[in-house]
């Protein structure tokens, strides 16, 4: 995979901390412009005391700066349940982090886009509101930090099984995300993206696909 791409989401972060022999073997077997992003655990995210949460995040950080310089955003990823409602224990956590991480926040209730102490508290901190490509949230290109964090989610009930080949064409929604990514771009700073295979059915296919569309707008 490394030696396609230069970047990574990890997913098996949301069910548990890893080890850290783990995350430095994952270090030590990457080229040394690769950079790993990562799903906090979902015991910071999706349940819990406050406090616990709270514990958690800050033992998952302190675990993968095992990474060292191949480390990329940390991904909050927040169920559709969590509601502006929730924007103290929202701020709790992003207050708990340390200030020279990156880190985004995916918010799938779309209330929470007419929650303005949401949008400060993430520029006032340097977080980044994930964009993503889903059924049921607005497409957004709004930038809240110096670097911008992408996901294409697709439809988990359109495309439920066999990732092996590409039966959806997303052709006219890669072209708006072409124009949204080459904006963010020129305001400066880094920007990731990421495919999940119910997008297209093939994420690589799609990630590669956007790759070859900006390299020709470029």
């Amino acid at each position: 995979y490394a030696s396609v791409f230069k970047t990574v989401e990890i997913d098996a972060t949301f069910y548990r901390i890893p080890a850290a022999d783990a995350v430095t073997k994952w270090a030590k077997t990457t080229p040394d412009d690769f950079t790993f992003a990562a799903k906090f655990p979902r015991a910071v995210t999706h349940e819990g005391e406050d406090a616990a949460r709270v514990d958690t995040a800050l033992a998952f950080v302190k675990i993968m700066k095992n990474l060292g310089g191949k480390l990329g955003p940390l991904l909050l990823q927040f169920p559709y349940s969590f509601k502006p409602d929730q924007l103290p224990l929202l701020k709790r956590i992003i207050d708990s982090l340390p200030e020279k991480g990156r880190f985004a926040v995916e918010l799938r209730n779309k209330t929470w886009l007419e929650n303005e102490a949401m949008f400060k508290l993430l520029s006032d901190k340097n977080v980044a509101l994930c964009l993503i490509d889903h059924p049921w949230m607005p497409r957004m290109d709004t930038a809240t930090a110096d670097f911008s964090y992408i996901r294409f989610l697709g439809d988990r009930k359109k495309i439920e099984n066999d990732f092996s080949y590409e039966r959806s064409d997303r052709q006219e929604d890669l072209d708006w995300w072409r124009g949204t990514i080459t904006k963010l771009l020129a305001e400066g700073g880094d920007l990731f993206a990421f495919f999940n295979n119910h997008y297209t059915g093939h994420s690589p296919s799609a990630a590669r696909r956007m790759i070859e569309m900006l390299q020709a707008k470029a």
